[in-house]
């Protein structure tokens, strides 16, 4: 069974997200059975690279909210993500273009290094002080640490048209499939799961989606009946 999530690393319900859906996949008993594959979702798609400002001042132009509410706002969700085990700054953070963040992880993808690669940026960028904005020497130390080629990605950072159109590709197929915010699962392509739900939440999903998934049982009277296969058809011996 494929579980497809659509995601942005600039997104903080995107990171509690992730920690809610693997608590509920570590208990899953078919999680050998569940393939995870992970997609590209820009909350700014064409924001510059060079257009970086702090997440509270983001949130009091985008949203029109005074600073304490985005203040507030922020302290929920580092509570939020403290109840998961993560560490989360609340103070301090900046926000600014992932689309190099989502080339990579579509290079991550190919080595199979993507689940790491993701997480090392989701870590970085709610919880190091470090920026992960504009600074490619960032990225790219990142990318080494989980288990990237450090001049491959230099490659793909220094060529803006690498990867972009896999990026794009997912997003267009996010809007195919309606979703207009993230995170967004997706189970084998029948079930639709939005926003950071509460751990049970998705295990009913992946229960109820592997169970239309399961294989397909055979009812059988105990010796077979006469069929055509392959090699050609049974002839009746009677």
């Amino acid at each position: 069974m494929r579980v497809e999530i659509w995601s942005d690393i600039a997104c903080p319900w995107c990171y509690v997200g992730k920690a809610r859906f693997e608590k509920a996949l570590r208990d899953f008993p078919h999680r050998d059975d569940v393939e995870v594959v992970h997609r590209s979702f820009e909350l700014d798609p064409g924001r510059a690279k060079d257009d970086i400002q702090p997440v509270i001042t983001m949130l009091t132009k985008k949203y029109g909210m005074s600073a304490a509410q985005a203040e507030a706002g922020e302290d929920n969700l580092g509570a939020q993500a403290a109840a998961e085990g993560l560490d989360y700054r609340t103070r301090g953070r900046d926000h600014g273009s992932t689309f190099d963040m989502h080339r990579l992880l579509h290079l991550a993808k190919e080595q199979g290094r993507q689940e790491q690669l993701l997480d090392r940026l989701y870590r970085a960028n709610f919880a190091e002080e470090r920026s992960v904005f504009n600074d490619d020497e960032r990225l790219v130390e990142l990318a080494e640490a989980a288990g990237l080629d450090a001049e491959a990605v230099r490659a793909v950072l220094a060529d803006p048209d690498a990867y972009a159109d896999e990026v794009r590709a997912d997003e267009r197929e996010a809007a195919q499939l309606g979703a207009n915010g993230v995170p967004f699962f997706v189970l084998d392509r029948k079930y639709g799961v939005s926003g950071a739900q509460p751990a049970e939440v998705f295990a009913q999903a992946l229960t109820q989606a592997y169970g239309e998934h399961a294989p397909l049982k055979i009812v059988d009277g105990g010796e077979g009946a006469d069929a055509c296969g392959p090699d050609g058809c049974a002839v009746p011996q009677h």
